[in-house]
């Protein structure tokens, strides 16, 4: 059985997740291709998600595809970098987006730490990745791992807002209860597809007007 570093809550509830021999293999690959050159986000980061936003506390799901794959951007939160780092362009638009919707400012920082700990958990579907090289740890496991999260939260949770910005995010509703949770898809803040749906989605208005109505305290995007 693999020994995983995450947050108490999250390792009760994907205790059995972690006892499946997919997982087992999934941490002998990562082990693997970390040890055989630079991969992102550094090994201790892999689960900051979870980390950061305990079971009870989520709010709110962001699921993002596979980590920044260039030096010093990922830090295990989808579309998220580390203070310091230029914004890559879905968050620059992302931003963007929060502006127009809510009236608040660009920040100064592409951080989105502050945004799970308030409770949104920011998903990506693949962990890891290696240097230079998008979607390298596509299809090894994680993407089985991150289902069962999905399931998990829709399954024993309620009220949650979910966000799928494009069609592979998308493609995750079908593991979401509809009838108890809320959905939001649009087009993804990429530039290939930003114009075509992303600005003007209103998301982060809606996410919070959600909440209110359900009696839950809103997000300070």
């Amino acid at each position: 059985m693999a020994k995983v570093q995450i947050e108490s809550s999250w390792l009760d509830k994907l205790q059995t997740e972690f006892n499946k021999p997919y997982f087992d293999e999934l941490i002998q690959f990562v082990k693997m291709e970390y040890s055989q050159g630079p991969c992102y986000p550094p090994g201790s980061l892999i689960f900051n998600a979870f980390n950061l936003c305990p079971f009870s506390q989520v709010k709110v799901v962001l699921i993002g595809q596979d980590p920044y794959h260039e030096p010093g951007q990922a830090h295990g939160l989808c579309f998220s970098v580390n203070d310091g780092v230029p914004f890559p362009p879905s968050l620059r638009n992302i931003f963007q987006e929060i502006n127009t919707d809510i009236g608040k400012p660009v920040p100064q920082s592409g951080n989105l730490s502050h945004w799970a700990e308030q409770g949104v958990l920011l998903l990506n579907a693949t962990l890891t990745v290696r240097a230079h090289a998008a979607a390298s740890h596509q299809r090894h496991g994680w993407e089985e791992f991150t289902d069962a999260v999905i399931k998990t939260v829709s399954d024993e949770k309620k009220h949650i807002v979910f966000i799928l910005w494009g069609s592979y995010a998308q493609s995750k509703a079908s593991l979401i209860d509809a009838s108890k949770h809320c959905i939001l898809r649009s087009a993804h803040p990429s530039p290939l597809s930003a114009y075509r749906g992303f600005f003007g989605n209103h998301h982060f208005s809606l996410c919070n007007q959600y909440l209110s109505q359900n009696g839950v305290k809103t997000i300070e995007w």
